[in-house]
C-alpha cells in the first residue's frame, strides 16, 4: 500500500475528457480527469457516480437545474438521472463509479 498524491497524478494527465484509472476497491473504480467544456448529455441506468473536485470549478447540468462545485466539493449523481458535466475553464475532478460503468453513457 503507497498513499496517492493527487497533484502527481494530475501532473501526468495532459488531455481532457480520458479518465485515468488511479485505484479500485469493492468493484469501484476511482478515477482522474481533467475537463473543458461540455460532455454530452447522458445517464447511467444501473451506476451511481460521485464527482469530486480536486482543482478549479464545474456544473452539473441537470435537464431541471444546475449545480455548482468547486475545488474540496462533490456531486453524486444518482442512477438513471440524465446529466452533462460543463468546465468553463478546465477542472481537475476524481470520480468514484462502479467497474462496469460505461463513460458515454447507456
Amino acid at each position: 500500500m503507497t498513499g496517492v498524491n493527487l497533484d502527481a497524478v494530475f501532473a501526468g494527465i495532459h488531455e481532457t475528457w480520458s479518465p485515468v484509472v488511479i485505484a479500485e476497491l469493492n468493484g469501484q473504480q476511482v478515477k482522474a480527469v481533467r475537463i473543458l467544456g461540455a460532455f454530452h448529455w447522458h445517464q447511467h441506468t444501473s451506476e451511481t457516480e460521485l464527482f469530486l473536485v480536486h482543482r478549479g470549478r464545474f456544473r452539473m447540468e441537470f435537464r431541471d437545474r444546475t449545480v455548482e462545485v468547486g475545488a474540496g466539493e462533490f456531486i453524486v449523481v444518482p442512477a438513471g438521472t440524465e446529466h452533462r458535466p460543463v468546465a468553463d475553464e478546465e477542472a481537475e475532478l476524481v470520480l468514484f463509479e462502479p467497474a462496469s460503468t460505461v463513460r458515454t453513457g447507456d
